[in-house]
């Protein structure tokens, strides 16, 4: 009893925290912009740390590990390797460019830096990759919500509806009421949460499996669990080769980073795009170190589970590694049921720091760009910040809908949505920012094409089996990008005007 009253007290503190970070910010915006874009004032660390803190989400704490503590590091690895690659080349190619690029066409979405990137007056772009951006984040928000509901009804027993209510109005209430400054802000603390979860789950795992050298030994004992080439099979006791299909497969993820909302929004928003090469620094080794140490909490947690400190895990369960953790050190004292608070804090961040984020990007979809930008509807700033907050409302009550069903798979959603992402925006960023010929009618059909061929792909193709049952971020990104060029290729070179912008961005 006295273990649930600390983690109690040590997560309401965090949640406390984080409403008041979004009242504090609230009198900071005074226009849309400040409200989407947080009026460019990033600090270089804060641009980082809320960057990948929304790119992890619950993934990091609970996915990973799960992964790991099943088959060992070969698919686990290669994920996180290509991940940890993608993040470093996004930051190294498209964070200052695109900061730069959409300064000079004052720009504060994505969906509008496209449309004037390529001088669409019609703005076709901007409704098109507003429609994408609510099919694929809708769903994805909804999924960090039912996370945070899942987590509340296993540690509290708190029915569910009731727990994902409670979770979803916290996240909108700091959201509608400081908008991006708040959710960059409270990304940087679930950043450093996130941190010091995974440091204390990793210390006192090996010294509840009864040391590092107890973890090798029983890692070793498994076929293929350490291997990169090998996965362990749970179900048979044997390895299986990780073959060079699978590791593109799995190292594909990494594309993903050129066409995230949420994460592009973080380049964009920074106070001076020179100091992007030390938020680049920050985030590349955040991510490395929390991903290693992630996988390595899926060893570890095999190790507690042949120890008998845990009870074994199979299938979906696996992904409650750290929860179990956490459950076993909140039994020794105050002081560990306390740090076990924060454990638990730390999977709220990770969840509660990628959904505050696409409620954000998915509001400024449809009260920005469809209704204002698409549907050229003149309002003023105090209306316009109202609608805002209401569309981040409206979502907020879809997303709840959504997630009613405690059984829906969140990981299948954010893989699926991950590769929505990366396929549609992810082409036509790279051709924005490094190919003076692309077009508007090239970026158009690279677009639809990228995000109509992850459904055709995973509903279709991948269903035969064999080489096509591969992830399909892949193939769609690889034909969005082919479709991009040949387009381009065959219709109108852009304006002169578009080419001068193009090139006085790349002159500085």
């Amino acid at each position: 009893m006295l273990s649930q009253i600390c983690i109690v007290i040590a997560m309401i503190c965090y949640l406390a925290i984080m409403i008041y970070v979004g009242i504090s910010y609230s009198k900071q915006n005074t226009s849309v912009s400040s409200f989407y874009l947080g009026g460019r004032k990033l600090s270089p660390l804060v641009t980082a740390m809320s960057a990948e803190a929304s790119d992890m989400s619950s993934w990091l704490l609970m996915g990973l590990p799960g992964v790991a503590y099943l088959s060992g590091i070969a698919e686990a690895g290669w994920t996180a390797l290509g991940l940890a690659v993608g993040t470093y080349v996004n930051w190294l190619i498209v964070s200052q460019k695109i900061r730069r690029y959409t300064h000079e066409v004052h720009a504060f979405t994505l969906p509008d830096f496209f449309s004037k990137r390529y001088g669409d007056d019609k703005n076709i772009l901007t409704l098109v990759s507003a429609l994408i951006i609510i099919i694929f984040f809708i769903p994805y928000t909804a999924s960090g919500f039912a996370a945070c509901a899942k987590l509340f009804n296993t540690l509290f027993g708190i029915p569910y509806i009731a727990a994902l209510i409670l979770s979803a109005a916290i996240i909108v209430l700091y959201c509608t009421l400081g908008g991006f400054l708040a959710v960059s802000t409270t990304d940087l603390i679930q950043g450093i949460t996130m941190s010091i979860a995974l440091i204390i789950v990793i210390c006192f795992g090996v010294f509840a499996a009864g040391g590092i050298g107890n973890v090798l030994i029983n890692a070793q004992a498994l076929p293929g669990y350490l291997s990169m080439l090998q996965s362990y099979v749970p179900t048979t006791g044997d390895a299986t080769p990780y073959s060079a299909l699978s590791i593109a497969s799995t190292f594909a993820w990494g594309l993903g980073y050129f066409g995230m909302p949420h994460i592009l929004l973080r380049f964009m928003a920074i106070e001076d795009e020179t100091k992007l090469t030390f938020s680049r620094r920050i985030a590349t080794v955040w991510v490395v170190i929390s991903m290693a140490i992630s996988v390595f909490i899926g060893i570890i947690g095999y190790s507690m589970s042949k120890a008998t400190v845990i009870d074994p895990l199979e299938g979906s369960n696996s992904e409650t590694i750290i929860i179990q953790i956490a459950s076993v050190l909140s039994k020794y004292n105050v002081l560990c049921a306390l740090l076990a608070g924060i454990i638990l804090a730390g999977i709220l961040a990770a969840t509660m720091s990628t959904a505050d984020s696409q409620l954000l990007a998915a509001a400024s979809g449809i009260s920005q760009n469809l209704l204002q930008d698409f549907g050229k509807k003149k309002i003023d700033t105090r209306t316009s910040l109202k609608i805002a907050r209401i569309t981040v409302v409206i979502i907020s009550w879809i997303s709840i809908i959504l997630a009613s069903n405690p059984d829906s798979s969140v990981f299948e959603i954010v893989s699926f949505a991950w590769a929505g992402f990366g396929a549609a925006f992810g082409p036509i960023v790279l051709c924005a920012l490094f190919w003076k010929r692309s077009n508007k009618w090239g970026a158009l059909c690279g677009m639809i094409t990228g995000g109509a061929m992850i459904f055709i792909w995973k509903y279709g193709i991948a269903k035969l089996g064999g080489v096509f049952a591969i992830y399909e971020l892949l193939p769609a990104f690889l034909l969005a990008v082919v479709v991009n060029v040949i387009v381009s290729l065959a219709t109108a070179a852009p304006s002169k005007e578009i080419t001068d912008t193009f090139e006085k961005v790349n002159q500085k």
